[in-house]
């Protein structure tokens, strides 16, 4: 048995991830893979080559890693002109006692790795930042930004007007049991520079344990940071839970933060069998994607929706 679940932007890296997962591969090297192309997929604005830009118009990315078996993992945050945190995340994971890296430390580690310096800012994202940024300062002021005093006026003008943004997601099984997840993100649009969301953080962000499954989770991060979201699906699992319930009770979890402050969370995960679910608060989310042993095609499935109200 094997199994490849994947956020909905999640297509350009499923069949690589399946076909590994096929010939036998680990679930570690495909969610790896999959989210690779991912990264490199232009016309994704949430995640690497093309994410949109913090509030200064720099594309800083956010990844992690973690292997179910040993229960390893790898992070990295505010990471600049590298285009596959995902692999510079399982590099530090397999090669450092640390489980995360962040900002210029990052980048250091990144280089020292291998990993080429990359421009990650493409021309529609970069157009993108400009008129949202001019709706608020003015066209003449763009080009000194970087030498304002005080940016967080912007960043929360902005950011009330978008209270969450995509996070590519992957969970595998491979033939062995072994359970691996993956996200990789550009973040929130117009961020405060150096900002975090859940992606890097494991137990919020995702979380795989082969005794009992993985999760992951998309959309308002740093309200699956407070309620440690990907974690407490895959500790719900562990109380004997069937995967959907699980899901459910997280959701639960969230539910105040979402009432109050607004936003929307999505949560994929898999059981230790090998049982996917999907839930989400949001009414727009695309369907999440599933390829088993038992499929031969991607297959489309919509999300359980949670309210709020």
């Amino acid at each position: 048995m094997w199994l490849i679940v994947a956020s909905g932007n999640g297509l350009p890296g499923i069949e690589r991830a399946a076909q590994t997962l096929r010939e036998g591969g680990a679930a570690l090297d495909a969610v790896e893979e999959a989210t690779r192309l991912v990264e490199s997929n232009a016309q994704d604005d949430s995640v690497g080559v093309g994410g949109l830009p913090n509030v200064l118009g720099q594309v800083e990315l956010d990844a992690s890693i973690m292997d179910g078996q040993s229960l390893a993992a790898g992070a990295v945050g505010a990471l600049r002109r590298c285009e596959h945190p995902i692999s510079v995340a399982r590099r530090i994971m397999e090669n450092t006692a640390h489980v995360m890296l962040v900002g210029a430390g990052a980048a250091r580690f990144a280089a020292e790795m291998g990993f080429a310096s990359s421009d990650l800012l493409t021309k529609d994202a970069q157009n993108a930042w400009q008129e949202a940024l001019t709706e608020f300062i003015g066209a003449e002021e763009l080009g000194r930004i970087s030498q304002r005093q005080h940016l967080l006026p912007i960043v929360r003008h902005l950011m009330d007007k978008r209270l969450q943004h995509g996070t590519v997601d992957f969970l595998a099984c491979d033939q062995r049991g072994n359970i691996a997840s993956a996200v990789s993100t550009s973040g929130w649009p117009w961020k405060y520079p150096g900002r975090l969301g859940d992606s890097p953080i494991i137990g919020a962000g995702n979380y795989a344990d082969n005794r009992y499954g993985g999760a992951a989770c998309t959309q308002y991060g740093e309200l699956a940071i407070r309620c440690g979201t990907a974690r407490s699906v895959v500790l719900y699992m562990k109380m004997g839970w069937d995967v959907a319930k699980a899901c459910h009770e997280a959701m639960f979890d969230l539910k105040p933060l979402l009432a109050a402050d607004g936003g929307t969370m999505t949560i994929v995960a898999i059981d230790a069998q090998g049982h996917p679910f999907g839930i989400t608060s949001r009414a727009d989310e695309m369907p999440y994607l599933v390829m088993s042993d038992q499929l031969h095609k991607v297959r489309r499935i919509h999300h359980e929706r949670f309210s709020v109200a």
